[in-house]
């Protein structure tokens, strides 16, 4: 399998990876304007079709997100998400200076804990942290 890792993807190939996950697609503002100000984004192509993606933002100091891991079903378990994934720890490490310290977090999706947990990233609830929570907003004209 040939598949080509790309730092770009365009807003349809966003929402249907989002879609193919089961996760709401985004209206195009909203979608171009995550995509261009994420901080590092990596894409997952064979033949020139997103297969995966995974991006990051930060405040630029001490906290970074890692979002939409994705990967079309068909796809998964060929590797696609740990090389994506190794890109992004990747580029987290090699930005840091010396003496640096980052919070990284991410929300799994439920059933993928143990693959972030490959990563080195912990499950909460645990001794010292409360469960992640998450909040959806939409603006009512």
């Amino acid at each position: 399998m040939d598949i080509n890792y790309s730092n770009t993807i365009t807003v349809s190939d966003y929402n249907n990876l989002r879609k193919s996950a089961g996760w709401g697609e985004f209206n195009e503002r909203q979608a171009q304007a995550g995509i261009n100000n994420s901080k590092y984004l990596v894409a997952a192509y064979q033949d020139n079709a997103a297969v995966g993606m995974a991006r990051l933002i930060s405040d630029g100091g001490c906290v970074i997100v890692i979002l939409d891991v994705v990967v079309l079903p068909e796809y998964q378990k060929k590797g696609i998400g740990k090389t994506m994934m190794k890109m992004i720890m990747s580029f987290i490490e090699s930005n840091l200076n010396s003496d640096d310290t980052a919070y990284v977090a991410l929300m799994a999706a439920k059933g993928k804990e143990d693959f972030y947990k490959k990563f080195g990233f912990n499950e909460r609830p645990d001794e010292l942290h409360g469960a992640g929570m998450t909040q959806w907003i939409t603006k009512k004209n």
